[in-house]
């Protein structure tokens, strides 16, 4: 059975037991201020925001608007100061030590001495996996993400694009069933880009996995998403949060399209109201 397949079958199953519907994620008047030496700092201001099971929800906002930081505290790498949020039904600290998601940040992040394959493997060797289970996930994963035959190179002979691919694919090698992105694609060239949201959508499509994930491009937000958060400036709150209804096997073609246009429009007009573009 090929990968796509076996990725397939998989996600009919999560389908057929009722999860698609489910919550995955629940935030509830959420607020976060960092103290500092300057005086608090106002990161996020009563967030509500509940994210289901099989969604690809974008974050988009001005830069400082607290997309990250919201991201983070998903991830339980930051605290928020008020406010309830849970991931699966439990504490981000829970769900981080269940290993319950992969975490992708902007950067690679990989290590120049180790090979690809090593770099995937290196979750599954603190994990205690074997030997053989390690090279067959990073096998499986790295030829998910389309760098089969590279598993021997290091990051230093790869692209910018093939090492986030690289980074990608550790992320999903221990099998979580949310995937966190930290605008990973953001510093790559618009030609690289565009493929590798291409090559995302086909993953997100063939794996069924749930994707929260920070941008600062509407139409990345657009062509990628079934949800776009809007978010304002400092304190983060939420503007705006907008069903995305284009075809789950879109192409990059659909960006000519009216319906394309007219959910960018709203994203633009949510940012503008939110007063996204003052100094």
């Amino acid at each position: 059975m090929t990968v796509e397949a076996v990725m397939q079958q998989e996600r009919a199953v999560r389908v057929a037991e009722g999860q698609a519907a489910e919550p995955v994620i629940e935030v509830e008047d959420l607020s976060l201020t960092f103290e500092t030496a300057d005086g608090p700092v106002f990161a996020l201001s009563e967030v509500n925001l509940t994210v289901r099971a099989g969604d690809f929800v974008s974050f988009i906002g001005p830069s400082g608007c607290g997309k990250t930081t919201l991201l983070r505290v998903i991830a339980d790498l930051e605290r928020q100061s008020t406010g309830r949020l849970s991931v699966n039904g439990v504490s981000p600290e829970a769900a981080r030590l269940a290993r319950a998601y992969g975490y992708v940040f902007q950067a690679p992040a990989l290590y120049p001495w180790r090979t690809v394959d090593r770099n995937v493997m290196l979750p599954l060797e603190i994990m205690g996996l074997s030997v053989a289970e390690r090279r067959e996930r990073a096998a499986r994963y790295l030829e998910l993400v389309n760098l089969k035959g590279f598993e021997k190179k290091f990051p230093w002979q790869l692209s910018g694009g093939m090492q986030q691919r690289v980074s990608i694919a550790r992320a999903l090698c221990f099998e979580p069933d949310l995937l966190l992105m930290d605008e990973p694609f953001g510093a790559l060239d618009e030609i690289t880009r565009d493929h590798l949201n291409e090559q995302l959508l086909r993953l997100w499509e063939r794996t069924g996995k749930t994707v929260v994930f920070v941008t600062h491009s509407i139409p990345e937000a657009v062509f990628l998403s079934s949800r776009i958060v809007v978010m304002s400036p400092r304190p983060g709150r939420i503007i705006d949060v907008i069903d995305c209804n284009l075809p789950r096997d879109r192409t990059l073609d659909i960006r000519e399209s009216g319906d394309f246009a007219e959910i960018a429009h709203r994203v633009r007009a949510g940012l503008r109201a939110g007063h996204s573009y003052d100094d």
